[in-house]
């Protein structure tokens, strides 16, 4: 039986590994052989609140959704705390990304956080290319320091963000 510091170890690692993971796949598969269904996520393509690059979602929930279940049939095993991980990152990214950055949700406009506006403008970087080529920024939770220093050094408390 797995104590309660390792079933924590495992969810924190799979929750923790996502985020290599969503930059690899980010920089060499939705940058590379799937940009068409990222590609309206840089240039707005699509009408109405969906985009092609929100089929990822399934592509990313399905590991999750699928140790969830066959740990739940193992008697919560290894499995179950991986799929939680894996969920819980999945949750971190729709805030961060789809909710703060973009703002699809109209809600946590501004922050005073440097963490929070050093995603952000990471984020904005980013999505300066609209194009698959010459990117940058890839992560989405992993912050590089370039963007921390560029937000503590800006004379205003707070950043809003544009929902770009």
């Amino acid at each position: 039986m797995e104590s309660t510091f390792m079933k924590i170890l495992i969810t924190l690692a799979a929750c923790c590994s996502m985020e290599a993971v969503a930059w690899f796949s980010h920089k060499y598969i939705m940058h590379g052989p799937l940009w068409m269904l990222h590609r309206d996520h840089h240039k707005k393509e699509s009408s109405g609140f969906f985009e092609h690059n929100d089929f990822f979602f399934l592509i990313f929930a399905i590991p999750g959704f699928i140790g969830l279940l066959a740990g739940i049939s193992q008697h919560f095993n290894y499995l179950f705390w991986t799929g939680l991980g894996i969920s819980l990152y999945g949750l971190m990214y729709f805030l961060v990304h789809d909710i703060f950055i973009h703002r699809r949700f109209k809600l946590f406009r501004r922050s005073r956080y440097n963490y929070l506006r050093a995603i952000s403008r990471a984020h904005k970087v980013h999505h300066k290319h609209i194009d698959r080529q010459h990117g940058e920024c890839f992560g989405m939770l992993w912050v590089p320091m370039k963007y921390f220093r560029k937000t503590k050094s800006k004379k205003t408390n707070e950043v809003s963000l544009s929902g770009y």
